[in-house]
């Protein structure tokens, strides 16, 4: 996307063999996940680490302020949806992921990743890649235009594993949303994985411990 900086990049200390691209939340950048890599089952899995950064724009809910965010989000229930800069966002993910594709890196070996409006963007993009993916991890967020996810998802993903992950205090993205998310996901026929943690709109250590296990097993 325009004048947006490049992702940041974290090469493992073992042979490359699989990458997980990681979308910040709103209004946060590339390096706001940084911290998390040691915690991560990156050299016995080879993961190339990939942070994109969302690019600046106005923020309705926030009164127009500039800021980091991968779609405008309009009001607080989340439902007036900003078509265009979810798709701008898709695309751009999609480009992530082909670009590893071409470095030699398997479809299957790819997880995308995020938290909060980057959770809802991977869950998104996911979905509706055309090639098969290793999987979905989605924390703190909810799913995007519920009313065509049917028309749109591609049958390569469609069992793709989902991990999902929810603070039951969280008072930024209700836990009930992320809760019906993942019983939405369910019930349209995906693979889903759904834990509650009792937390804000943040990440704890047992969810960190969970998310590398499962890691570990998509990517292993």
């Amino acid at each position: 996307m325009k004048n947006t900086p490049p992702p940041l990049i974290i090469e493992p200390s073992s042979e490359v063999r699989s990458a997980v691209i990681w979308m910040h939340g709103l209004g946060a950048d590339a390096y706001d996940f940084e911290g998390i890599i040691s915690f991560l089952p990156t050299t016995a899995c080879g993961i190339r680490m990939i942070f994109p950064n969302a690019p600046v724009r106005p923020v309705t809910i926030n009164n127009g302020f500039m800021m980091r965010a991968w779609y405008d989000i309009a009001d607080a229930n989340l439902k007036n949806t900003d078509q265009t800069g979810i798709a701008e966002s898709m695309a751009s993910i999609c480009g992530l992921i082909d670009e590893q594709i071409e470095a030699g890196i398997a479809a299957e070996k790819i997880v995308v990743a995020g938290f909060s409006q980057g959770g809802a963007i991977a869950v998104h993009t996911g979905l509706r890649y055309p090639k098969r993916l290793a999987g979905i991890m989605a924390l703190s967020c909810y799913v995007l235009e519920r009313q065509r996810h049917t028309a749109e998802i591609n049958k390569h993903n469609t069992n793709t594993p989902i991990w999902m992950a929810h603070g039951t205090y969280d008072n930024v993205v209700p836990y009930a949303l992320g809760e019906s998310s993942a019983a939405f996901l369910s019930q349209n026929g995906h693979n889903i994985t759904f834990i509650s943690y009792p937390m804000a709109h943040e990440v704890c250590p047992a969810e960190i411990t969970a998310l590398s296990t499962w890691l570990t097993e998509v990517l292993g």
